[in-house]
Formats: structure tokens, C-alpha cells, sequence
């Protein structure tokens, strides 16, 4: 799967958490926070697209993603995301 159909992926599984994800441009990262008892994720869209995804698959991963239905090659990235943390 192409990194722009990841990302296309990691929008349609932000809605089916309720999760907003607002993208800017600066000096920083990007992560998840709560706005206003919201839960967002922040991505910073001048950094290249394999961050922006390690960005978004390293805030997913804190998330109960068993009983969903998530696209398999999405799956496996958040997996591979999160096994480089240990």
C-alpha cells in the first residue's frame, strides 16, 4: 500500500474513533492531545509524508484497535510502529 492510501487510511480510522486530526505547519513533531475534552492528533504537513505516518501510527497504537476493522496493511504498519518502541 502506497504511503498517500496510509494516510487516506489513518483519516477513515480517525472517524471511526472519533479522533480529530488537524495538520499545520512549524517548528514542531506532532502527537496527540485533548482540546477542549477532544481528542486530537496533530501532524505537522511540512515534514515528509513517512514521518507525518510514523506520527499517526505511533499515537494509534495507544488506542483499543482490537474489535475494529482496520485495513490489514494499516494494521501491520501500527504493529511494526509500535514493536520499534520496545
Amino acid at each position: 500500500m502506497k504511503n498517500k492510501e496510509l494516510l487516506d487510511e489513518f483519516h477513515a480510522l480517525a472517524e471511526k474513533l472519533d479522533v480529530k486530526i488537524m495538520k499545520g505547519k512549524g517548528d514542531f513533531s506532532g502527537g496527540s492531545c485533548i482540546v477542549n475534552e477532544e481528542r486530537v492528533i496533530v501532524i505537522n504537513n511540512m515534514k515528509p509524508i513517512e514521518h507525518r505516518l510514523n506520527t499517526l501510527a505511533n499515537c494509534f497504537k495507544d488506542y483499543d484497535l482490537e474489535g475494529l476493522y482496520i485495513v490489514p496493511a494499516l494494521r501491520k504498519f501500527i504493529d511494526d510502529v509500535a514493536k520499534l518502541e520496545l
